[in-house]
């Protein structure tokens, strides 16, 4: 298996399963209500901001991916749509498992020398030091988004 391969398998581990850590993104939010998912306590950042700054990397590298430019900006990936519905929590959870599937696919594809080139800009350094790095940045916010759901969950 190539480091491509390897790349896109951890990040559908982190997502649906099979990670080391026994813990992924779905199976957390799998029972998390939308109303649970906009709770905000203390003055930390909801599950559903969180889970859309995940959702929001996901989208910015995929259009990489794809040929385009990387237009992400960090000050914009806390700024998801509302969601004031079960529905609008759905739909949101469904975009992300299909995008986080599409982008696996994606990383799937790439040649192995390509991982080692150069990311839009040699200030971002090479393909897996950003592709690995999403995968990193998933499972440092599914570790908060583990600790909101009890906290969340706790509150009377």
């Amino acid at each position: 298996m190539n480091t491509a391969k390897h790349i896109a398998k951890h990040l559908r581990d982190v997502y649906f399963s099979g990670n080391w850590t026994a813990s992924n993104l779905k199976n957390q939010l799998a029972d998390v209500t939308w109303q649970e998912a906009t709770t905000q306590v203390y003055k930390c950042n909801t599950i559903a901001t969180l889970a859309y700054h995940i959702h929001y990397y996901v989208n910015t590298v995929t259009q990489v991916l794809e040929g385009g430019p990387l237009d992400g900006k960090d000050k914009f990936s806390f700024d998801h749509p509302p969601i004031q519905s079960k529905e609008d929590w759905d739909t949101f959870l469904e975009k992300t498992y299909t995008a986080a599937d599409h982008f696996a696919s994606l990383i799937e594809q790439l040649p192995e020398d390509a991982i080692w080139e150069e990311f839009i800009d040699p200030k971002y350094g090479n393909y897996y030091r950003n592709l690995q790095g999403i995968v990193e940045h998933t499972h440092y916010h599914l570790g908060q988004i583990a600790i909101l759901k009890k906290i969340v969950r706790a509150q009377p």
